[in-house]
């Protein structure tokens, strides 16, 4: 621990050295980042200039694609000047701001999820009551809600940790997640037990829900035309494969920080970086290529003389 001007520091010990390649690492995530913020960015844009894409599914795809960019921007800039730096460290204070932001930002991703399979239900379910139901006014409250409620649960972990005393000033990992709790001197029975209903409130609930609205979506677009169930099929699985892909890395990240293994510091490293390498990118890619309205816009920006 460095304690200068009583601010406590925490070693990262995620890293592997490696000096002999670092320039090459940080110009692979360099330009992993850059692709994160334009990709990521461009959609977002294109959801604000045209107006047929202001709608609820649109609105709450350009909310995933903002969060995809604001849990980069927490990550990728302290990770470069890692990779190029002789000792990995972060104050303790930023170290739970970190912790706060990502977790916040992972929450709402869920709780969005949900809301777009909310969105598709009534759209493909209940076309008629769609524009009744789904008003301007309903959607705004559900962004609101989804990062309200992201954040008060995201604060509550980070605001006793920050209360409780540090033993241990060295963190295995390469930045701020699950793995802060091995830093505290006592393992937390309300951390431990709240952690758990976080969990539950944020994750399983919300993906239970999601995948009993897709299941009734299914059942409905099987009996329908043909019309409906392609539009199911169009609008749906876009937001099904995000769905798989982030539930898959948050598992990853929650397992690996709360039990024990005897993974190589390298292997663990590899693995972690999968939580920020791969979705970031991969929201963009996925609503750029499978949503329709969005592939035109695109082909438009980028090949303006191709008709569409």
């Amino acid at each position: 621990m460095d304690n200068e001007q009583n601010v406590t520091y925490i070693v990262l010990d995620g890293y592997v050295e490696d000096d002999k390649y670092k320039y090459a690492y940080f110009v692979i995530l360099f330009t992993v980042y850059i692709l994160i913020i334009c990709s990521n960015s461009t959609i977002v844009y294109l959801i604000c200039i045209h107006k047929n894409l202001h709608e609820p599914m649109y609105i709450f795809i350009a909310a995933l694609l903002i969060n995809s960019v604001l849990f980069s921007a927490t990550i990728y800039p302290k990770l470069l000047n890692d990779v190029l730096s002789k000792r990995q460290v972060i104050s303790y204070s930023a170290c739970l701001l970190q912790f706060f932001v990502i977790y916040f930002l992972a929450s709402s991703e869920f709780l969005l999820l949900s809301a777009m399979a909310y969105d598709r239900y009534v759209s493909i379910c209940k076309p008629l009551q769609y524009p009744t139901i789904m008003t301007k006014t309903r959607v705004s409250v559900l962004l609101i809600l989804t990062w309200f409620v992201s954040a008060s649960h995201s604060a509550v972990p980070a605001i006793l940790s920050a209360e409780t005393e540090l033993c241990n000033f060295t963190m295995k990992g390469i930045f701020c997640n699950n793995a802060i709790y091995e830093l505290l001197c006592v393992h937390s029975k309300v951390i431990t037990i709240y952690g758990v209903v976080a969990l539950i409130d944020l994750a399983v609930l919300p993906v239970l829900f999601i995948v009993y609205t897709y299941a009734k979506i299914l059942v409905i677009a099987y009996r329908s035309s043909r019309e409906v169930r392609k539009k199911a099929a169009e609008t749906c699985l876009p937001h099904l494969l995000v769905l798989i892909s982030f539930s898959c890395l948050c598992a990853y990240d929650i397992s690996i920080a709360r039990v024990e293994s005897n993974l190589s510091k390298t292997v663990r490293l590899i693995m972690t970086l999968q939580t920020v390498l791969y979705h970031p990118l991969f929201n963009p890619l996925i609503y750029g290529l499978k949503m329709k309205e969005i592939t035109k816009h695109l082909k438009r920006l980028f090949c303006p003389t191709q008709i569409v």
